[in-house]
């Protein structure tokens, strides 16, 4: 998921070389808002001389309808693993052959091969983290290992709560919580599923994507979350943790992908082989707070980095890649994310 932390929508980053004349070229980058660091777009664009403007959304599926319906302009994207999946299936990929560069070497071992992008053909990593929750321990002092946290919360974070409005995440956040099978089209289910999320809204504050600012403010004290999310609103309120729900949570890794009608293939292909330097991926995880996938990476970032608790999980704790769903499905979840928004 993941990962609009602001409510900016559109932000233009001009040439930031000193002293440079003008640019070989352009890069157009669609990424998903404040999860991409300044510093390492200027790093980018003093080493290749290009000029590169950002502009970022807020979720898979606003990406995918703006990309399919043309007109554009945009080089990059960065859609999560699933969404990569759904993409190349329907051909809006170039295949760049991440796996020929001369950085892929420093990937680490476990993501060279994923179920999204097998021999990694096209997608690069950029960050990834899991889908957990996130508390005010001040407020309440209870167990936070657990989907009930938003779910059947306690009294005390009752009218407190801000769920991330991301279909896919809330959803299986409920799967899990219900022991029920992900892509799943029982009907019964699914009813429940349903009727639970529907009931549980009543105690939800908001149903908003930024949230840091609000956790460290103490305007809200609990929700569904990201990992990286959560440790920015801790560092800004130490009372902030983040829960590892026992009844098990989805892992994702978000991707740098080259469209396949992309003005500026080879300068996006020259940012795939960028960003998979140790050093250019620390300034990416530095910013946002998740791990990149990029092996020598550690060196390059504070020490306490990889021993954060939302980075190092629980050994107890189980999560799960959720591969994309049947377009049954999809019908089935998008009906009751429907009833659930109105």
């Amino acid at each position: 998921m993941k990962k609009l932390l602001t409510g900016a929508l559109v932000l233009a980053l001009p040439m930031l070389a000193a002293g440079t004349a003008r640019a070989d070229g352009e890069l157009n980058i669609f990424n998903w808002g404040n999860y991409t660091n300044p510093a390492l777009i200027e790093k980018f664009e003093k080493a290749y001389n290009v000029k590169v403007t950002l502009a970022d959304y807020d979720s898979n599926d606003s990406m995918l309808a703006k990309i399919k319906a043309g007109g554009h302009g945009y080089d990059i994207v960065v859609p999560s693993d699933y969404m990569v999946k759904v993409m190349i299936d329907e051909g809006l990929l170039l295949e760049t052959k991440p796996s020929s560069m001369s950085n892929f070497k420093n990937m680490t071992k476990q993501w060279q091969e994923v179920y999204f992008d097998k021999g990694r053909n096209y997608s690069v990593p950029w960050q990834w983290g899991t889908t957990g929750v996130t508390v005010n321990t001040k407020t309440y002092g209870g167990d936070i290992n657990t989907w009930a946290v938003v779910f059947n919360p306690p009294e005390e974070l009752k009218g407190k709560i801000n769920v991330v409005p991301e279909m896919n995440d809330v959803i299986n956040a409920a799967l899990f919580y219900k022991g029920f099978p992900h892509c799943n089209t029982d009907k019964a289910q699914m009813k429940i599923v349903s009727d639970m999320l529907v009931e549980a809204k009543k105690t939800w504050l908001s149903m908003e994507y930024g949230n840091v600012e609000r956790f460290g403010k103490e305007d809200i004290h609990a929700g569904v979350n990201w990992n990286g999310a959560s440790m920015r609103a801790r560092l800004a309120n130490p009372n902030v943790a983040y829960g590892y729900p026992k009844e098990g949570l989805a892992t994702w890794m978000d991707n740098v992908v080259v469209l396949k009608d992309a003005k500026n293939a080879e300068n996006a292909k020259l940012f795939q082989n960028f960003i998979m330097d140790p050093e250019n991926a620390a300034m990416i995880s530095d910013f946002a707070k998740y791990a990149n996938g990029i092996d020598g990476s550690e060196k390059f970032m504070p020490a306490e980095f990889a021993n954060a608790p939302e980075i190092k999980a629980p050994s107890w704790y189980k999560a799960e890649f959720i591969p994309p769903c049947g377009q049954d499905v999809n019908e089935l979840y998008t009906k009751i994310w429907t009833n659930l928004m109105k």
